[in-house]
């Protein structure tokens, strides 16, 4: 852990670096030991300004605080960046993904030994697969659209151009003889055609 110290219109004394380095032991003990420290220590006018920023790999965490003498700021920066380090290092870890199981880490089903028969010496392998609880549906989101249909009758190429011209995935039209036809595209980007009865 490299600590990097600057001072802005204030001269560095030890009892400041032994106090921000006994504070920097918690948030070792958060992060681990891979991450550099910079100390910034300001005077303006009355006000004693202190920065304490770490660099871990995700990004870095900031400290601030001011007060009337320099301890102080300096305390409150380090209780203000270890509140920071511990939202930081909850939020990594419910990020991390947890394996499957089932499955192995590179995604392929796990072949399992069954035996069958009353002598348990014949093994044959099966796959067992667990499908996941299908999800309850929720209310439909409807969206009244008069774009997708056709007011007059069209010949099934009108009918393709003007399902291209509108940019609809699905378009419903009458044929010239009066039947309800429904155009809809795929996702391989080919034109499906849907007599209604």
């Amino acid at each position: 852990m490299n600590v990097e110290y600057t001072g802005r219109q204030y001269e560095i004394i030890p009892a400041i670096r032994k106090q921000v380095e006994t504070g920097l032991t918690k948030i070792k003990k958060i992060l681990g030991d891979k991450f550099d420290t910079k100390v910034i220590l300001a005077v303006e006018k009355h006000r004693h300004k202190a920065e304490i920023t770490v660099s871990p790999r995700k990004g870095p965490i900031v400290g601030l605080a001011q007060a009337g003498d320099m301890l102080s700021a300096v305390n409150e920066a380090l209780e203000h960046l270890e509140k920071q380090t511990v939202k930081y290092k909850t939020r990594w870890r419910t990020k991390k993904r947890q394996p499957r199981k089932g499955w192995d880490g590179e995604g392929k089903e796990v072949a399992r030994q069954a035996a069958v028969g009353t002598t348990g010496t014949i093994a044959v392998p099966i796959v067992a697969r667990k499908f996941l609880q299908v999800s309850r549906t929720t209310e439909a989101h409807l969206v009244r659209s008069t774009e997708s249909v056709a007011l007059r009758p069209l010949t099934l190429e009108e009918a393709i151009k003007e399902a291209q011209f509108r940019d609809r995935d699905v378009f419903v039209f009458r044929d010239p003889e009066g039947s309800v036809m429904v155009l809809h595209r795929t996702r391989e980007g080919k034109m499906e055609l849907i007599e209604a009865p």
